[in-house]
């Protein structure tokens, strides 16, 4: 008897942990460790020359103190550095074609391997001026620095460090001085090869996430609440020792007229709710992994009883919301601006009777990252000036969008608000994991049936 009891507990925990989801393979932090500072070595001198000499910057200098780092250090910085230290400057010098990039540290450590110390506090106590004698010793054309009026991430360098820095430096110097904006974007924005190998996995993690979470192993009609889910998102990353860069958000649409989710402001969070047999849903969810982030909007729907497949009305409104992805990414041609692929793509869509709205983002170390800005979901006649910078390869985007669809049986509109990564290069724009083409059942349809 407790043999059989022994063999039937081994029995049904071997069952439950196939019927687990299994999940793409995640690193241990070490490994995490050794991949990013060898991504980060591979970008600093492989791709960050191309970038300066592209906008005429021969020195960039990206200077921080502790726990009020520049946006851009934080990517410059190696693995094992979660913060600048004191005040960190790193100077990137253009040595020419043959030599490439000399990437130095004015601070007491070497910052990884990537840069390493030239400052010797004994011999010279003042940090400024031995910055100061950096310059000079160099005697670049054009030193960059991180000053940007509109565009955030580029404009990191802080009052007080830009005032003693300009005073440290000769006159000749600090006539010198120019905003490195373009060279901080080329920098956030290009994505390299060896980061191409492994964005595809970080992508089919969040959508395993997506698809456990829309699944009867989490929802149960009836009970589970929209809140729910949320949170089990939030478990399930934080278990699978990642983390979520926003919190993410579950909406239900349905055919009840008191249910206004489709005309929601995107600046509102979603109330919550008990899931329905019925409900549309959509959640939106966004993970960090190898310094690369991931945002990703799917849809499911519930099953009502009796019901075996999604109601072809709901299928035509998500044809429309795919149709509007191809539309959109068939308008991306290097030196396009994001103004211009938005007016394209919505004149197109309108053209064909689809109801769109674009708002698209660059992706890669920061969510909403810094690059083309292909219309805002409350801007969606154009963005000022970040609409305006031009289309580069090698740059990924969250492409995303909704499509909004009558629907006669539920008399009211929906939306189905799509998003996926992206990367547009010469070969044009693919999705790093794919897209989702069909909505997912709750329950999921059993074989047998």
């Amino acid at each position: 008897m407790k043999k059989f009891l022994v063999t039937s507990i081994f029995l049904f925990t071997t069952v439950c942990l196939l019927a687990q989801t299994e999940y793409p393979k995640i690193l241990s932090m070490k490994d995490r460790a050794e991949t990013i500072n060898r991504l980060l070595e591979d970008k600093i001198q492989n791709y960050l020359p191309d970038i300066m000499r592209r906008e005429g910057v021969d020195m960039w200098v990206v200077i921080s103190r502790e726990y009020n780092e520049d946006p851009v250090i934080k990517t410059l910085l190696p693995a094992t550095w979660l913060a600048a230290r004191r005040r960190t400057v790193l100077i990137m010098y253009d040595q020419g074609e043959e030599k490439g990039i000399e990437s130095i540290a004015v601070a007491r450590y070497n910052v990884g391997s990537s840069f390493q110390s030239a400052w010797d506090k004994e011999k010279q106590p003042n940090q400024w001026a031995r910055v100061a004698e950096i310059i000079r010793e160099r005697d670049p054309r054009k030193i960059g620095i991180n000053k940007s009026e509109h565009f955030g991430l580029a404009d990191g360098i802080v009052a007080t460090d830009l005032q003693e820095f300009t005073a440290a430096l000769d006159k000749k110097y600090r006539e010198r001085i120019t905003s490195a904006e373009k060279v901080a974007i080329g920098w956030l924005e290009t994505r390299t090869e060896a980061e191409m190998a492994i964005y595809p996995q970080i992508c089919r993690i969040g959508h395993t996430i997506i698809e456990e979470a829309f699944s009867d192993r989490v929802i149960q009609p009836g009970v589970t609440t929209t809140d729910d889910v949320v949170w089990w998102m939030r478990g399930k990353i934080r278990e699978l020792g990642l983390t979520a860069w926003f919190h993410p958000t579950v909406d239900i649409q349905r055919a009840d007229p008191e249910n206004v989710e489709s005309q929601r402001s995107f600046s509102q969070r979603p109330e919550p709710g008990v899931i329905m047999p019925g409900d549309l849903l959509h959640c939106d969810i966004g993970i960090t992994y190898l310094r690369l982030n991931t945002d990703q909007q799917q849809h499911a729907y519930v099953l009502r009883p009796g019901e075996t497949d999604i109601p072809e009305y709901l299928k035509t409104a998500f044809k429309n919301g795919n149709r509007l992805q191809d539309i959109f990414t068939g308008n991306f041609k290097e030196g396009r601006t994001g103004n211009e692929v938005l007016r394209m793509s919505r004149e197109q869509a309108i053209a064909e009777g689809i109801k769109p709205s674009i708002y698209t983002h660059p992706i890669g170390y920061h969510g909403h990252g810094s690059g083309t800005t292909l219309g805002m979901w409350d801007s969606q006649g154009g963005v000022p000036v970040r609409g305006d910078y031009p289309l580069h390869l090698n740059t990924a985007y969250s492409i995303e969008l909704n499509a909004a669809t009558y629907i006669k049986e539920w008399d009211k509109e929906v939306r189905i608000m799509l998003e996926e990564e992206a990367l547009f290069d010469k070969s044009g724009v693919w999705y790093l994991d794919g897209r989702q083409k069909e909505m997912y059942m709750i329950p999921r349809k059993p074989s047998w049936k």
